[in-house]
């Protein structure tokens, strides 16, 4: 019964509204509000503060500045392996497996299309039949974003949509949750052909932010692409920082087909750290 009441709420709560307002709260500057909120927070989700580049929370400018905020350079190692996928997010694995006839799985007995995801069938296309992870950022955890794996920005584009909470129930309650919610959608090319990394939005995430354009999301409130030229190139090594979510949501990674291998050791509900190896590119 709760949980058909938490689904039934998701479709009446004005969730735009919601989350701006969140967004307004979280951008602000004053000192007794962002430090309640941040002080709060860190003990309600048991916030790891001893890996963060700054460690007092009061330190931070806002609520943003904190969600945001760096680790120390040490605190996380990426794979140095050539032929390893870097794990993009801390988080936990949602879910990961075949791309099968343009369709990725998203909880018990709901499926996704590729095509609704990443709005385009071309796109869609290219990664039919390759393999997909997603990837669940919780909010105790760190919520920058990295690459996998070195690789040149194709396009990027904003697809609006709605801002369902995005966890385990709403997963198996909401069809095609990942393909709804507003996300951006990063192309990027790399030696194994395109991959690409969706960052999905969701309720009270007050932004997207990617580090070639700031923020993204919100607005505008129509889709919009942008291609790079040869001569903007933006060229991104493995670990490094792509995007941030302003408040916490999923990434979704996309390969082709027959270029990847994920570790056994990763199925749903497993832990992830950024950087950790998630798995070997087929060349």
């Amino acid at each position: 019964m709760k949980t058909m009441l938490f689904i039934f709420a998701q479709y009446l709560l004005p969730q735009h509204l919601l989350s701006r307002l969140v967004g307004k709260i979280a951008a602000s500057e004053q000192p007794w509000v962002k430090n309640t909120f941040i002080k709060r927070f860190i003990k309600q989700y048991d916030v790891n503060m001893a890996e963060a580049e700054t460690e007092s929370y009061y330190e931070f400018k806002n609520f943003n500045a904190f969600f945001t905020r760096a680790l120390k350079a040490d605190a996380r190692i990426i794979d140095d392996n050539v032929n390893a996928i870097a794990c993009p997010a801390d988080g936990e694995v949602s879910q990961l497996g075949e791309i099968s006839h343009g369709n990725i799985f998203q909880a018990k007995g709901q499926h996704y299309s590729a095509e609704k995801l990443l709005a385009s069938q071309t796109l869609a296309e290219q990664f039919d039949g390759g393999q997909f992870a997603t990837v669940y950022l919780s909010p105790k955890d760190y919520h920058r974003v990295h690459m996998p794996i070195d690789g040149t920005l194709r396009s990027m584009t904003y697809v609006p949509g709605q801002l369902f909470s995005v966890n385990g129930t709403t997963a198996e309650n909401v069809p095609e949750l990942f393909a709804r919610n507003e996300r951006l959608v990063a192309i990027f090319d790399t030696e194994v052909g395109p991959v690409a990394m969706v960052l999905v939005g969701a309720m009270i995430v007050a932004g997207i932010e990617t580090v070639w354009d700031g923020q993204v999301a919100p607005p505008p409130k129509t889709p919009k692409t942008v291609n790079y030229a040869n001569d903007e190139k933006i060229v991104l090594k493995k670990g490094e920082e792509m995007g941030r979510f302003m408040l916490g949501s999923t990434v979704i990674m996309l390969f082709p087909k027959d270029t990847v291998d994920f570790l056994q050791d990763f199925e749903a509900g497993t832990g992830t750290r950024m950087g950790e190896q998630f798995g070997l590119l087929k060349k």
